[in-house]
């Protein structure tokens, strides 16, 4: 891991792993594999989308939980 930290900047290194662990492999093969083929630096595999909150009626709010 270390040679790694010197070929590639932290941030690169940081989002490498990141994804690794969201793949379920946390290991040293698929992080160099990562950062090899500059998956590190393609958007997340599960990018946050601001989608509306589904209005219906059977649908409990906040209100609803104590």
């Amino acid at each position: 891991m270390l040679a790694l930290v010197r070929r590639y900047s932290v941030e690169r290194l940081e989002a490498a792993c990141t994804r690794a662990m969201a793949i379920r492999a946390p290991n040293l093969r698929s992080v160099t594999n990562i950062l090899k083929s500059g998956l590190d630096r393609q958007p997340s595999l599960f990018a946050a989308t601001d989608s509306p909150t589904i209005a219906h009626d059977n649908v409990r709010g906040s209100d609803c939980y104590h």
